[in-house]
């Protein structure tokens, strides 16, 4: 049975282009016959490249998704429409042949010019308060690098590639084909060259003929204050080499905040609660709370009741881009009644509750102290 294409390229049925490249990419850098000796490699090749072939192109992805391998294999079916009548299936008959002309004449293209790097992706784990305040850390990365022994030719150092003998530098090869439409020419990508027009005969040691090398480096990024995860960072230059003299790819470091035990965020406001006693709440006092800056003194308002929530002005996240500019720190205040009080303590609240004219029956203290605090 053959496998699922987005299972081969190991992205959901959602994917955009963008993850059907990053997906494909990273697989035949790891399966191509030319680094992966291992049994099987070749077929997992050969599989990758038909996957991504079909999902790159929007109209054959549609018909694979909607009739399986069934809707995007051969050209059966085909004998039922005209010429005129193809529409949409000439962007699927394209696919099955990798590009076509009619007739004699069709001219393959040319020669591939410098090629940028790919980009990379570098997933940073950061702590609450490093967020918030920004500062640098250093990460460490591996991405491809311009061989310096053959300046990426892929040729041994003293020699230069050649112009490849199978496609006269083209890059690409011709096959006249007959269907029902008329006679149509191929063009694949030369199987002696992979495109490139050139091949090497004598190939780099330090490099094994690639033109580029994994190196492993040490990245010092600038963390701006008031980040938050899902926030992108973009590292210039700092991705894979690109090949024959392409500018490299770029970096992008996507930042997680750890969460924090006792602050929450939302937005540029910090969130946090605090319990008080029921005496602070009725008489109101003034207390030190901890924020994001250290120790900050709040004052309690007399016949504060639960749920309220006071306001730190500026103790919140600063605004990326203008780190003067902070949200607030909201706090929820939470009022603790006791279950447990002394017989001095009782007699006292026995009589602040005759003075409010309270009566209390069975349970009726505690009733009381919920009633002061609409509990």
């Amino acid at each position: 049975m053959a496998r699922d294409f987005y299972e081969i390229l190991g992205v959901s049925r959602s994917a955009d282009a963008e993850e059907l490249k990053r997906a494909y990419r990273r697989l035949a850098r790891k399966y191509h016959p030319d680094v992966n000796k291992e049994a099987g490699a070749e077929e997992t090749f050969k599989e990758i490249n038909r996957a991504y072939e079909v999902l790159s192109d929007p109209q054959a992805r549609a018909n694979y998704d909607r009739f399986g391998e069934a809707g995007v294999t051969g050209a059966a079916g085909f004998s039922d429409f005209g010429v005129g009548d193809m529409g949409g299936f000439a962007d699927i008959f394209e696919t099955f042949f990798g590009g076509f002309g009619t007739g004699v004449g069709t001219t393959g293209r040319r020669r591939p010019g410098p090629t940028r790097g790919d980009d990379l992706r570098y997933d940073l784990r950061l702590d609450f308060r490093e967020a918030i305040f920004g500062g640098e850390k250093e990460i460490r990365v591996n991405h491809l690098e311009t061989c310096q022994a053959c300046k990426g030719s892929g040729a041994k150092p003293g020699t230069r590639p050649v112009t490849c003998s199978t496609c006269n530098g083209v890059g690409q090869v011709r096959r006249s084909t007959r269907t029902p439409f008329g006679s149509f020419t191929q063009l694949s990508t030369c199987p002696t060259c992979g495109g490139s027009g050139s091949m090497v005969e004598d190939r780099c040691e330090a490099c094994g003929g690639q033109g580029h090398i994994q190196v492993s480096k040490k990245l010092k990024i600038t963390i701006p204050a008031g980040v938050d995860t899902g926030t992108r960072l973009r590292v210039s230059g700092e991705g894979d080499a690109g090949q024959r003299g392409g500018p490299a790819g770029d970096l992008y470091v996507y930042l997680f905040v750890e969460p924090d035990p006792e602050f929450q965020r939302d937005g540029n406001n910090i969130l946090s609660r605090l319990k008080i006693s029921y005496l602070q709440a009725i008489l109101g006092c003034r207390v030190m709370v901890s924020t994001v800056d250290g120790e900050a003194e709040l004052t309690i308002p007399a016949g504060t009741q639960p749920g309220t929530v006071l306001t730190l002005e500026g103790h919140g996240v600063p605004r990326v881009g203008n780190p003067v500019a902070r949200g607030d720190h909201l706090i929820t205040i939470e009022v603790e009644i006791p279950t447990r009080i002394s017989h001095e303590e009782r007699e006292l609240l026995e009589k602040l509750a005759k003075i409010r004219g309270e009566r209390l029956g069975k349970g009726g203290l505690e009733n009381f102290l919920g009633g002061l605090f609409g509990g």
